[in-house]
């Protein structure tokens, strides 16, 4: 069994050192520590009000588990650059890649949810964001997203899954699966994945992830992806963080395990389009 998921937050690097951040909880009477893995990691003990606190107000932390703030350093953008958060939901992974890219160059958040999306414009305001450009996808052949094609450095898909990688804090999600239900989201993942690919110029990364913790979503699909793109090759996720500084024993791939890591179940594939 599982032990409780721990309440992590992402500090706002471009705006306030980790260090910082950690006095200013201290302080204010709440027990934390950084995370082992992220550079922008805090775990705090239990479960405190941190919406409440003048940090979280101020924009300078956000509530994101390690295992994902770990996604925008497999990203990694450069400053200046043109990149795509392609499932973006509320936006917690676009504003890491937004921290990353100090206020240059563009990010655009695209979801199929623009309920979903709108809830991103006041986090960002929060956060001092002002690089992110939102488009609500119409389908996997949106017209906007397609004058995009082959124009951008960086994309991440992180795709709409089971949720397998989540079960400690949502216990209920083994209730509402079935292996008819994740082959149709291997089948949407494998479509997702594709359409976001059109978008990397050459050169350029894509970084593929889910919150599951089953082969069909996670492995199964980035073989898929491999096999029926010739253009795009895989990258070590490993060498890929340990470029960032971030010593994770991982293979090429990136899978995070709650009773190995303390974090949610995780899983990413990192490709890059041939020049």
């Amino acid at each position: 069994m599982f032990n409780a998921a721990p309440l992590d937050l992402r500090v706002n690097l471009a705006r306030m050192d980790r260090e910082g951040a950690l006095a200013r909880l201290i302080e204010g009477g709440m027990a934390a520590a950084p995370t082992p893995f992220s550079p922008a990691g805090l775990r705090l003990q239990g479960k405190p009000a941190i919406n409440r606190h003048p940090l979280y107000a101020e924009g300078l932390v956000e509530v994101q588990d390690e295992g994902s703030q770990l996604l925008a350093w497999l990203v990694a953008p450069r400053r200046g650059e043109m990149i795509a958060d392609y499932c973006a939901g509320a936006g917690g992974k676009t504003l890491a890649l937004a921290m990353l890219m100090r206020g240059t160059g563009r990010i655009y958040a695209m979801d199929i949810s623009a309920p979903r999306l709108a809830a991103l414009a006041p986090r960002a305001a929060r956060a001092g964001v002002t690089n992110v450009h939102t488009i609500a996808l119409s389908g996997e052949t949106d017209a906007r997203a397609k004058r995009l094609a082959g124009k951008l450095d960086r994309v991440l898909v992180d795709a709409p899954c089971s949720g397998f990688g989540t079960l400690r804090r949502n216990p209920d999600f083994k209730w509402r699966q079935s292996a008819a239900t994740v082959g149709e989201l291997a089948a949407k993942q494998k479509r997702i994945l594709a359409a976001a690919a059109r978008l990397v110029k050459p050169g350029g990364r894509l970084v593929y992830a889910t919150c599951s913790i089953l082969r069909a979503e996670n492995d199964a699909v980035a073989d898929d992806f491999l096999g029926a793109h010739a253009d795009f090759r895989p990258l070590s996720c490993a060498e890929l963080l340990r470029a960032q500084r971030i010593e994770l024993e991982v293979g090429e791939r990136l899978q995070l395990w709650p009773h190995v890591h303390h974090t949610d179940g995780f899983f990413a594939a990192a490709f890059e389009r041939s020049a």
